[in-house]
């Protein structure tokens, strides 16, 4: 709306569907009162309706370019003539896809906020050539980054040549409304056998992909379970993605087909956590995690890899516990603890649920963003 006063946030990223860096963006689009902002999402790729429906404001619009498709010129070129006709005070791009916005937003004249977010699993660190080239090469467009993690800043301060005034660091919300403990114990979104209130149920949320490596939980899950034959605790992976088939294959090899459940893509990740005893994150490499601190806000005890920005959430031995990736032993053994003390995993999530409400929520983060794009549209 041309006499709107209200500033206008075009968000550009690879695609718009299950996953933590969207999710986040969700959040930030509801949450950042509707007074002060205006929001467009652009997608470099595409979209997922259902995921979109989580947007609840009317007022967004969204877009996709289908860059694979139509191939990167003639998609950045769409990209300027959109930036020309919406004419946004801010364009904030995010991961190595939004880098395609960099170009068309500085020949429209609108300057840009581009945030990372994390790896992926041919790239755990950030050292690839041709990424790093080309983060590099971009660097320019850039007028102030964000950074999820104080691990991610580093990396853009040390290996992209950052100066340290221009990356401000801001960890991930969660609502603590949203995710919650559950008051009472309420079982009946898992599977029949999965009921009983004294069996311990382990859960993990995410995308089934290299990165998020749920095969090392189910090899770990797999060793618990030759150690407790007669009173065997379930697993609950929810999420989907171009591993699925593949972990259940592994779990039908490693004969724990009845004790696993695959919940493929859910819109009932707060209810579902409130069923689970322990969370686990096995990836090999995180930004900041939105469910682990979904997990944390559900009163859970986490267990999680020494990885990336996890160790800026989790305290070991405190809300959880922290281990290596691909330690198939040290995570079996964790867990092993958990179903001998029900005690400790009360501690511990109890723990998790205050560190949340104290030091990650949503209220924090919107203040945050929203000095970083008023510090941006400033300068102009």
């Amino acid at each position: 709306m041309k006499d709107d006063p209200r500033p206008l946030i075009l968000h550009v990223l690879h695609a718009l569907h299950i996953g933590g860096m969207e999710n986040g963006l969700v959040n930030l689009v509801n949450h950042l009162p509707g007074s002060d902002y205006r929001h467009a999402i652009v997608c470099i790729e595409d979209y997922s309706p259902t995921f979109a429906a989580r947007i609840t404001r009317l007022d967004v619009s969204l877009t996709a370019l289908h860059r694979s498709r139509v191939g990167v010129w003639r998609m950045r070129w769409a990209l300027y003539a959109l930036i020309r006709k919406m004419r946004p005070a801010l364009v904030h791009t995010r991961n190595l896809s939004g880098l395609d916005a960099l170009l068309p937003a500085r020949l429209a004249g609108v300057p840009c906020v581009h945030s990372e977010h994390g790896w992926d699993v041919d790239n755990l660190r950030g050292q690839a050539f041709k990424p790093r080239l080309l983060r590099r090469l971009h660097r320019p467009l850039v007028a102030h980054y964000i950074a999820v993690s104080n691990d991610l800043g580093r990396y853009l301060t040390q290996s992209l040549g950052v100066r340290q005034e221009d990356v401000t660091c801001i960890h991930n919300g969660v609502d603590t409304g949203r995710f919650h403990p559950a008051p009472t114990l309420d079982r009946t979104l898992l599977p029949a056998a999965f009921r009983d209130p004294a069996r311990m149920i382990i859960g993990a949320v995410g995308r089934l992909q290299a990165v998020k490596d749920q095969a090392t939980l189910l090899r770990a899950f797999a060793a618990l379970l030759a150690e407790h034959p007669t009173a065997p605790p379930a697993l609950v992976i929810a999420g989907e993605g171009p591993l699925e088939a593949d972990l259940k294959a592994l779990a039908a090899s490693l004969g724990m087909k009845p004790h696993v459940w695959f919940t493929g893509p859910s819109d009932r990740i707060p209810e579902l956590l409130r069923c689970l005893d322990v969370f686990v994150l096995p990836s090999l490499n995180e930004g900041i995690s939105n469910t682990l601190l979904e997990a944390m806000a559900s009163g859970l005890p986490v267990l999680a890899t020494q990885v990336g920005g996890n160790v800026e959430l989790l305290q070991d031995d405190a809300e959880g516990h922290l281990f290596a990736p691909d330690d198939v032993a040290s995570l079996s053994n964790m867990l092993a603890a958990y179903l001998h003390s029900p005690d400790l995993r009360h501690r511990h999530g109890q723990a998790a649920r205050l560190r949340v409400e104290r030091q990650f929520s949503l209220t924090a983060m919107m203040g945050a963003y929203s000095k970083v794009y008023a510090r941006v549209m400033r300068r102009g």
